[in-house]
């Protein structure tokens, strides 16, 4: 835990190597002190058809899925942290956004097989 999902545009691909944002996205949600690097999971899904507001501005929005249990302030330091972090790092324009949301225990199910 958590999921980091990274959704973008497929037209951000023009300024920014995905492999580095999923890289920088799983490095900053670990400097937040919050999560074991092994259990931070994070991928990428690009978007060819969107529409930005009124225009094809590229965007990225990255949920973070962590279980229940972090209060509020965890949750508004961690998505600040990375929202601080990723606009250094892309150039504008760009719409950047990022929301943490809780995974209930109850329901949350997890098997690795080797």
């Amino acid at each position: 835990m958590p999921h980091c999902i990274i959704e973008y545009s497929e037209n951000l691909e023009q300024s920014v190597s995905i492999k580095r944002l999923v890289g920088a996205v799983h490095s900053y949600v670990f400097l937040s002190g919050l999560f074991e690097e092994s259990s931070i999971k994070t991928r990428a899904i690009e978007y060819t058809h969107f529409q930005t507001g009124l225009s094809d501005m590229p965007f990225i929005h990255i949920t973070l899925k962590i279980l229940h249990g972090r209060d509020h302030q965890q949750k508004k330091d961690l998505s600040t942290l990375v929202l601080d972090k990723l606009k250094n790092d892309i150039q504008p324009p760009i719409s950047i956004s990022v929301e943490v949301s809780d995974i209930e225990k109850v329901s949350y199910k997890k098997l690795v097989i080797e």
